[in-house]
């Protein structure tokens, strides 16, 4: 007798095939040891990280982008990514505070120098694209989203170079009114009807960019954070906002975190520590900081292919899968892709630092292209619900990328990555039960097991 059948999709990082549904499969009881085939071990008693949700980010770039388009192919794109059935069921995402590249110039709220009670601090320019999309979004997912909000720069007034772009550093003389900055912000989004989930305390402390950026050292973070923004956030009654540190590259995260969660005054302030792609992978350096500090959380919080928008291009949609496979296998809890969408030349962006996004459009002829980490990504955000628990996977070969987690309705979702040349034949054993199934070369599946096996 034959158990519950498992539902399996497959992507392929050719694009013949797409999220595609595949003839179901069914376990059996009997299995027999074969040393040639891999094995895929999944346990749902050894349980690991709940995960928070999965998403990207919206820009103002994304979102004039999108304006563009006629409604129909707008609201297309919208419920692609955030119904909670028939698209990707996105519902942690990221916006910017001031401008980022990915805007169509430099912007800040208050622009008065010297306004240290923000009494012209405004978010008009928000109302005119980015704000209108991220309400489409809320009314697609509904109250499930998480919206995290990070600044590039504070206004150039604040700043030792006087400009918002090449780095610079906040003045000493204005942390305490900065801090309120992002509390004012957290109100007058409130009174668009959009809460602000979290916060991160600056986009890429390390780097001086050529577009809006400002740097802290790792002791100049930990201090803003214990000194005035942690204690303006209890003060003014949002200590339920969800503070997170570092938000750049994994190289530098666990040096980043210890620094300021060694610091008890200010670490009480932080919920997590976020972080990006670009540099070194060091996916073991996500690891080290859970295991050092096991009661912060992880987040990813920022990756794309950078350089262009490598319109069409295969690979794109395995980088995806590679990290957010081996970051979920290292306690990370969520994942925030960058831009929602682009248009063909990578942008705009003010800077010409043009990237990929998962979806592009063509300006002249509003096309719209799903790129292969559309596709990749879904795997992932379709399948694993907010609030489901990675549970223990094993492969016995390496090229078998994968991870799994339990869903709160209590079905199981594995995903395989191949990303090798060749087909791969493997078993998956799951309790006494057994199936052989085979990774096609170059594809992702995501295998769902019903909560009925038992």
């Amino acid at each position: 007798m034959k158990t519950p059948q498992v539902r399996s999709i497959l992507s392929t990082s050719d694009g013949s095939q797409k999220l595609a549904l595949q003839p179901s499969v069914s376990f059996e009881t009997s299995y027999t040891e074969n040393p040639k085939i891999p094995v895929i071990h999944l346990d749902e008693k050894v349980r690991y990280q709940k995960i928070e949700g999965f998403g990207g980010a919206f820009t103002e770039a994304a979102a004039v982008t999108l304006q563009k388009l006629p409604k129909a192919k707008q609201e297309e794109i919208l419920q692609a990514y955030f119904h909670p059935k028939k698209g990707h069921g996105y519902t942690l995402c990221r916006t910017h505070i001031n401008s980022c590249d990915f805007a169509l110039g430099n912007y800040a709220y208050c622009e008065k120098e010297g306004d240290l009670t923000l009494s012209t601090f405004s978010i008009d320019r928000d109302r005119l694209a980015l704000i209108p999309m991220i309400k489409r979004a809320q009314a697609i997912c509904g109250k499930a989203m998480k919206l995290l909000a990070s600044p590039w720069s504070p206004p150039a007034w604040m700043k030792t170079t006087g400009k918002m772009n090449e780095g610079g550093k906040l003045k000493p003389e204005y942390r305490g009114v900065w801090a309120r900055y992002y509390t004012r912000y957290i109100r007058e989004y409130k009174k668009e009807g959009i809460p602000i989930w979290g916060l991160t305390v600056q986009n890429e402390p390390m780097a001086t960019q050529t577009w809006d950026s400002c740097i802290y050292t790792a002791e100049e973070e930990r201090d803003f954070v214990r000194d005035h923004l942690g204690p303006t956030l209890h003060r003014e009654k949002m200590k339920n906002v969800k503070l997170i540190i570092w938000d750049h590259n994994r190289d530098w995260l666990y040096d980043r975190s210890k620094t300021i969660f060694e610091d008890k005054k200010a670490s009480k302030f932080v919920w997590g520590a976020g972080f990006h792609w670009y540099g070194h992978e060091a996916f073991d350096n996500v690891q080290r900081v859970h295991d050092a500090w096991p009661d912060k959380k992880l987040i990813f919080t920022e990756g794309c292919q950078e350089f262009g928008p490598h319109l069409g291009s295969p690979l794109v949609g395995e980088r995806y899968a590679r990290s957010l496979i081996h970051d979920m296998n290292r306690w990370t809890a969520g994942f925030i892709d960058w831009n929602l969408l682009l248009d063909t030349t990578g942008g705009p962006n003010h800077v010409g630092n043009f990237c990929s996004a998962p979806i592009l459009v063509d300006p002249e002829t509003k096309e719209v292209h799903y790129q292969s980490s559309f596709y990749y990504i879904g795997h992932f955000s379709k399948f694993i619900k907010p609030n489901a628990t990675r549970i223990l996977s094993s492969s016995s070969h390496d090229k078998l990328e994968i991870t799994a987690a339990q869903n709160p309705d209590k079905s199981i979702v594995l995903i395989v990555l191949n990303r090798e040349d060749r087909e791969l034949p493997f078993v998956l054993k799951f309790k006494k039960y057994s199936i052989s199934l085979r990774a096609p070369a170059h594809s992702i599946q995501t295998f769902v097991i019903p909560s009925s096996l038992k």
